[in-house]
């Protein structure tokens, strides 16, 4: 409701516009029964000099793509975001901070980028935001290396006490500081409330001490003094050399009378009485979802000249393109996240001829994607040499340097997933990164929001077994494989040679809707049976038939992936050959991308009547749903061991000898 609650003076016209948004998140809050009113109260100040007076963004355009992005990292605090968004002009009407963290509204509990316009990141895991725009900020300075005059944007952050206890926070931090980049403000809304009480008694470090020795600019405010606020703005602004951490000492529940600065305003609403004692004390009426003409008039002012700024740039872009005709191409081809058409049949006609392992084979096929798509980019976790994935030919990203595609996350599983995620949101990247496949547990936090936001990125680990050999249990992954596929919207390939290789790249490099997960071998592969061009075109359909029975109804398909395919080939030819068994073999380089398939499609690879077997290096477990619970499921079930890769073969079963006599004296019904 748009509602005058008194003539505005000029000078008075800020402290409405913040009273506003703090009553529209109360209203919100106390509707829904449900959460978090304390920083939207407590931050409210900050929130709207940022907003109101430096923000650079467009409501009716908000992919304009000189935008500054502003990214909430405490997404739980999400109707101070909601209200800006509705006040701003976004397309989020009333009734849907009405219907906050109700059903089917874009207001959700925490923010979700593909949810709510205006939204530039899903966050709610503490942290990830914070981390999401690390990658947003280096994204930045890549797109100004790349286009040289055409942006000029700033990438802000509100972030918590949690998020800057939070590991992956102090991870991307000490990135930002090396590679200096001043085009990132962060607000870290410092009020000493957690959800279960005060900061003190968990948390006491000097967090500006702590940022400063990471290379970054420090300066303290009070997070409610416009003037003091305005200018750190303006500082932080006017410096070229290192990111900015604003550390705004705030009052959580500001406003609230008797739950100010406490830890019960963190989590819970203010309550009736809490409510109404605020709307006095604020001087604030009574009916609820109350916006002043005036601030509905102050906003919309805002959104107008921001409107003139976008259509200024609009401008400028079209000058910029017409004096940089040699760019233009690659502008259109960062914009779009271009691949070519005919990519799959390009990486075909060059598949590496080798028996190598698969990550030698998909780094090989990396490098022509990179040739084709100048929007890939990405890096490793210190070990670029083992996963074979730095582009060629290209600079790594330094200070002051950002020409390069490949970027040094250095020993930052966790922050690299999160930057990724950040990068990709950019909307200019496809971002890759590589580790080995053990260590996709520090970046399962990422993956999930990335399957979550619908994020194209592309995770690329190597070392994908026991096969890893002698660097033992802690090396070898077992489970991981399975974890990373139960994570919804999120595709994991584990090719078993070159042709499946490519067709894992080109999922990977033209996905739009979600990650890319690709899972790679250090140890040889065996050359597999067929024609390869044939073979990658099938495998596009994330699984196929590799060797059809010679006749008739095939007696068991065998379900296999990478590099235990050839394993489960050799298995197939000896039950052929000595004993007679109609036998099909079937790869299965991606189940998700399988189950996608239409269900006649289904039906001819695993045809009905056949009894089933699986085989892969790792956990059984979610191979049930594929061979039924009267089929059998062979693999790993325990961690490993330290020992050559051939011994553990032999140890847990995983030959050609081993995987015969089981699927003999399975068919026999031993």
């Amino acid at each position: 409701m748009t509602t005058p609650i008194a003539p505005v003076a000029p000078s008075e016209l800020s402290t409405l516009a913040v009273n506003t948004m703090k009553f529209l998140a109360i209203d919100a809050i106390e509707a829904a029964k449900s959460r978090h009113p304390g920083l939207p109260m407590g931050a409210a100040d900050v929130a709207y000099v940022l907003w109101a007076r430096y923000l650079r963004h467009d409501p009716a355009n908000p992919q304009w793509r000189d935008r500054d992005r502003f990214i909430l990292s405490p997404g739980h605090g999400s109707m101070l975001l909601y209200g800006l968004l509705h006040l701003s002009g976004y397309e989020l009407a009333l009734d849907e901070l009405k219907n906050f963290r109700q059903w089917d509204s874009k207001t959700p509990g925490h923010p979700e980028v593909h949810l709510t316009p205006g939204v530039e990141v899903t966050t709610g895991p503490l942290g990830q935001g914070f981390a999401n725009g690390v990658g947003m900020a280096i994204a930045a300075k890549m797109a100004q290396a790349r286009l040289p005059g055409l942006f000029d944007h700033h990438i802000w952050a509100l972030v918590s006490d949690g998020d800057v206890m939070e590991g992956v926070a102090y991870e991307a931090a000490s990135i930002a500081g090396h590679l200096k980049l001043a085009n990132l403000t962060y607000i870290y809304d410092a009020n000493s409330i957690t959800l279960d009480g005060g900061l003190d008694e968990a948390f006491d470090e000097d967090v500006a001490a702590r940022f400063e020795a990471m290379g970054w600019r420090t300066e303290t405010i009070d997070g409610h003094d416009h003037a003091q606020i305005a200018a750190a703005y303006d500082a932080a602004l006017a410096q070229s050399e290192k990111p900015t951490l604003i550390v705004a000492r705030t009052h959580i529940g500001h406003g609230a009378p008797n739950k100010h600065d406490t830890h019960k305003v963190h989590g819970e609403p203010l309550g009736k009485d809490e409510a109404l004692a605020t709307r006095k004390a604020l001087g604030w009426t009574e009916e609820t979802f109350t916006v002043p003409d005036a601030v509905r008039a102050h906003f919309a002012d805002r959104a107008r000249v921001m409107a003139d700024e976008r259509a200024r740039w609009e401008a400028h872009e079209a000058q910029w393109l017409a004096g940089h005709a040699e760019h233009a191409a690659l502008y259109q081809a960062l914009c779009d996240r271009a691949v070519p058409a005919d990519l799959l049949e390009t990486l075909l006609a060059k598949l590496p001829p080798t028996n190598d392992a698969t990550r030698a084979l998909a780094g090989a096929i990396e490098q022509i994607v990179a040739s084709v798509m100048p929007s890939l980019v990405g890096g490793d976790a210190d070990l670029g040499g083992s996963t074979k994935t730095p582009i060629k030919g290209s600079d790594k990203v330094a200070p002051g340097r950002f020409e390069g595609r490949n970027l040094r996350f250095g020993i930052r599983e966790h922050a690299m997933g999160s930057i990724a995620n950040g990068i990709s949101l950019y909307g200019l990247f496809v971002p890759f990164t590589a580790t080995f496949l053990t260590f996709s547990d520090y970046m399962r936090p990422p993956i999930r929001l990335a399957g979550l936001s619908h994020i194209p990125a592309v995770h690329v680990f190597t070392h994908d077994s026991v096969f890893l050999g002698e660097d033992g249990p802690t090396h070898q992954s077992v489970e991981h494989v399975s974890a990373l596929r139960l994570i919804p919207n999120v595709d994991v390939w584990r090719p078993a040679d070159s042709a499946e290789c490519a067709a894992a790249w080109v999922a990977a490099a033209t996905r739009r809707d979600g990650p890319t997960e690709l899972i790679l071998s250090r140890q040889k592969v065996d050359v597999l049976p067929g024609d390869p061009t044939v073979r990658g075109r099938h495998a596009a359909r994330g699984g196929y038939v590799l060797v059809r029975e010679e006749m008739g109804t095939p007696a068991v398909v065998i379900l296999s992936t990478g590099s235990e395919v050839s394993v489960a080939v050799e298995a197939a030819r000896r039950l052929h050959v000595e004993d007679g068994i109609q036998v099909r073999v079937v790869s299965m380089p991606c189940l998700e991308v399988f189950n996608r398939q239409d269900a006649a499609y289904r039906a001819s690879v695993l045809p009905a009547g056949a009894r089933r077997a699986s085989f892969e290096a790792g956990r059984t477990d979610l191979w049930w749903r594929y061979v039924g619970l009267d089929g059998l499921t062979l693999g790993v079930d325990t961690f490993g061991a330290s020992a050559p890769g051939p011994v553990l073969g032999e140890k847990y079963g995983l030959t050609a000898d081993h995987v015969t006599a089981h699927l003999r004296a399975w068919l026999r019904g031993a």
